[in-house]
């Protein structure tokens, strides 16, 4: 017998659904290689005869025994590697602008070099740091945030999560929000001086969604998605209306306001029946509850998430 013994196993993702979401199975069959309930999962890509996946499960067992020797040293590049042991320390003062990625994420690796140049950009700039953590081995710290997609990019300030940025990715787009950030500051003199508190400006939060990152993200919560086509008159029209319901619902752990473009992602929206554009639906926990057919102003909208928040808070006090 091994020691420590082989298991083989598997899992029906058509019953443990959220089981297979949280280890993104997007796919079937999915093969992935458990060292232990801590490590990365190792994801199996060759032939599927015998002689193949034995050699690789050989594969897995040695290098699991020098595992620790093998471990690459820490980036020495202008990014900076967080994990859970360091994440909070890390934080805990000045303002920081964290990419939370997955390996095998394909957006991640088409990010990579830019957000590589970003650090090399404001390297000399004591007063923010570009780092990243990779959540499929530090996921403590990732659950903490609610990350539920990749690339996740959070800004904080002075340990606390400022804003979650959703706008392009392009250098140019991710130096100007730093800049952005950098220069909001909150005024906060006595009210009996005769003077106020301004807060930071709340930024929309809206979660853009694709092939990758639609199970997971829907898996958890609720989830109110906007099935859109750039050139859709009232797809432009309702913009600016979900960015402000995304500001509306932030205080809400559990709710994420979403978008697919369906003429990038014609699958999913073939798969949600989206029809017409907009077509607006929310789901909880993974499950579609329902179309949103009613008026679309702020307003409504508001009342509709909130009904639905409120249902979701009782039933837990039950």
């Amino acid at each position: 017998m091994m020691d420590p013994p082989l298991l083989i196993a598997k899992v029906d993702c058509t019953v443990e659904t959220a089981l297979c979401a949280k280890h993104e199975v997007t796919g079937y069959p999915t093969l992935k290689f458990f060292k232990d309930s801590k490590a990365e999962a190792t994801r199996y890509k060759g032939p599927r005869d015998m002689d193949s996946l034995q050699g690789f499960i050989e594969k897995q067992l040695s290098d699991a025994g020098d595992e620790e020797a093998a471990a690459p040293p820490p980036s020495s590049g202008p990014v900076i590697e967080l994990t859970d042991d360091n994440f909070s320390n890390h934080i805990e003062t000045g303002s920081h602008f964290i990419k939370f990625y997955a390996p095998w994420c394909g957006h991640c690796k088409r990010l990579a070099p830019t957000w590589e140049e970003l650090a090399q950009q404001l390297k000399g700039d004591k007063s923010v740091t570009i780092a990243k953590v990779d959540c499929t081995v530090h996921r403590a710290t990732c659950d903490s945030y609610s990350v539920r997609g990749y690339p996740t990019l959070l800004f904080f300030k002075n340990g606390e999560k400022a804003s979650e940025y959703s706008g392009g990715r392009e250098l140019g787009d991710l130096k100007d929000y730093v800049k952005q950030m950098l220069e909001k500051k909150k005024e906060n003199v006595g009210v009996n001086e005769g003077q106020v508190f301004l807060e930071d400006e709340v930024l929309p939060q809206v979660f853009p969604l694709d092939n990758e990152n639609f199970e997971p993200a829907i898996a958890e919560g609720l989830t109110f998605v906007k099935f859109y086509a750039p050139w859709c008159g009232h797809c432009k029209r309702l913009a600016p209306t979900w960015d402000d319901l995304s500001k509306k619902m932030v205080e809400h752990d559990t709710v994420k306001i979403a978008k697919v473009d369906c003429t990038q992602y014609a699958d999913i929206c073939k798969k949600q029946q989206v029809r017409g554009y907009p077509t607006l639906i929310l789901f909880k926990d993974g499950e579609k509850v329902t179309d949103y057919q009613k008026a679309r102003d702020i307003e409504s909208l508001v009342n509709f998430m909130n009904k639905h928040i409120y249902t979701e808070e009782l039933r837990d006090e039950l």
